[in-house]
């Protein structure tokens, strides 16, 4: 865009130029006609210049300091440096279109005007596009800063929250040593629960043999009466048997009674 509108005003201003040949132009060899363009004298507007530069905002640069800013610009450690290089740059660029090593041209003009709306974007825009970028910065230090206070926050509260339970190694010493004599309560009952176990299992055993040989005892008895009255019935069978026990009991009955009649 720069480019064209520089293209468009080199073309309105050889538009507004009048050639007039030099009268020697006649007599001049084929390809030595020379051109001098007459550039119409314009007044100037100097009031609207004015108006314009007192109705815009921009402050006015202080000449000294832009130019101190043009020389801190150049290279070099010194004045003398810096005018040298500034010299020698001068005198390049004069040889350099003397002997047409560079031609001055439209494009030179479209360069120039790039420039100048750089420049101009940097100077203008720069304070603006500054001033959003310290807002972010400030923004995201914002943030940053909010997150490490909450955090610190956070940690300090769990410190707290620890802190309340700093005589937690005595209790779990304590709940320890319970732990252990529990321990110990519950084997003496599982011993105690055991040697019970036993003892009824063995007192089981023992009533059961009591009952055996109880059983045993009974069986016998009863086969001793049993055989006792077996013989005696079989003797009463006997008549010798029934007259000696007769004779035994009148003996008996008389002795019984002499002693009685005494």
């Amino acid at each position: 865009m720069a480019s064209r509108l520089a293209k468009s005003a080199i073309g309105t201003a050889h538009s507004t130029s009048t050639i007039r040949p030099d009268a020697s132009a006649d007599f001049l060899p084929l390809g030595a006609t020379r051109l001098r363009p007459t550039i119409p004298i314009r007044a100037p507007v100097v009031p609207a210049v004015t108006s314009i530069r007192a109705a815009s905002n921009v402050p006015v640069e202080d000449p000294q300091k832009k130019a101190q800013s043009i020389l801190d610009a150049v290279p070099g450690n010194s004045l003398v440096s810096k005018t040298a290089t500034l010299s020698a740059v001068a005198g390049l660029s004069v040889a350099a279109i003397s002997n047409e090593l560079y031609v001055f041209n439209e494009e030179t003009v479209a360069a120039f005007c790039l420039l100048s709306v750089f420049t101009a974007v940097g100077k203008y825009g720069g304070p603006a596009y500054r001033e959003w970028a310290e807002g972010q910065v400030q923004k995201h230090k914002d943030i940053l800063n909010a997150a490490r206070a909450d955090h610190t926050s956070a940690v300090q509260t769990r410190i707290d929250n620890v802190s309340e339970m700093s005589g937690v190694v005595d209790v779990t010493k304590q709940l320890f040593a319970v732990s252990k004599e529990t321990a110990q309560l519950e084997a003496q009952a599982y011993e105690l629960e055991q040697r019970t176990a036993l003892a009824t299992e063995a007192k089981q055993v023992l009533d059961s043999w009591v009952r055996y040989e109880g059983q045993v005892k009974q069986r016998q008895q009863r086969e001793l009466a049993e055989s006792v009255i077996g013989k005696i019935q079989k003797e009463l069978e006997n008549p010798k048997v029934l007259q000696q026990i007769l004779q035994q009991s009148v003996a008996d009955v008389e002795r019984i009674m002499s002693s009685k009649a005494q």
